[in-house]
Parts: C-alpha cells; sequence; structure tokens
C-alpha cells in the first residue's frame, strides 16, 4: 500500500466518476488558548494497494500530538477487489469528517497510518497560539 496523497480542508466528496472535490485545504490552525477544539475539519487520503493486498483491510488512523503520544483514533475496514493485468492497481479514497477535535496544546500534529507493522504519516497540522484570535 503507499499512499498517493493526503491533507486536511473543510469539505471532500467522492464523485460517481473516482474523482474527488476538495474545498479549503488548510494546514494550520490559530487558536485563543489550549486546549483548543476546532467545530469541524476533514481528513482526506487516497491509498493505492498493490498486487496481493485484495480483500478486506483494516488499519488506524492516529492523530499525533507534537509530544508524538495519539490523542485520537479512527478504526477503518475496507475491501479492497482484485484488479486484471490492464487497469491501475486498485485504490481506496478516505474522506473522514472529524467533528469537535480537541487539540491539548499548540504544535505540530500528524496523522498517522498503521497498517499492521507499516506506519506512514499522512497530512499535518499546525496549532498556533494567536490571543487575538475569537472564538466563535
Amino acid at each position: 500500500m503507499k499512499v498517493l496523497y493526503s491533507l486536511v480542508c473543510e469539505d471532500a466528496q467522492v464523485r460517481p466518476d473516482g474523482r474527488m472535490d476538495v474545498h479549503a485545504v488548510f494546514h494550520e490552525l490559530l487558536a485563543p488558548g489550549f486546549p483548543a477544539q476546532q467545530d469541524q475539519l476533514v481528513l482526506v487520503a487516497v491509498l493505492e494497494w498493490e498486487e496481493g493486498e485484495s480483500g478486506t483491510q483494516r488499519f488506524s488512523i492516529d492523530l499525533v500530538d507534537p509530544s508524538d503520544s495519539p490523542c485520537g483514533t479512527l478504526n477503518v475496514e475496507t475491501d479492497v477487489l482484485p484488479r486484471g493485468a490492464r487497469m491501475a492497481p486498485p485504490r481506496t479514497p478516505l474522506v473522514f469528517p472529524i467533528e469537535g477535535a480537541v487539540f491539548p496544546s499548540a504544535g505540530s500534529y500528524t496523522f498517522v497510518l498503521r497498517l499492521g507493522e507499516r506506519e506512514q504519516r499522512l497530512a499535518g497540522l499546525h496549532l498556533l497560539h494567536d490571543p487575538s484570535v475569537r472564538p466563535d
């Protein structure tokens, strides 16, 4: 398995033709204090599977805080269908709306995908302290 891309945005939709519409990609959030809460964000990733990786695949995606400790986990299960010789490798588009995400402290957060013994870093997000920001 390899990650083709991953990002954090405000909204994403997978179209019937397999393409993805992604809106308002962001890499940082400003907060007046900590812990901070983000009402909603969307984690997007597209995984491409290698030959022999068909069938049910189970993995997790952790949100890892600046001290490298998990502060939230998504458990995922997907069915990967085998592809013919003249077809592109199978892909799994992931669109995870996350509501009420809590960030305990300022710093860099990263989503980390864990599949068996493999670990792959996904999109990152910087939480910055800015006392001038007004809560919604």
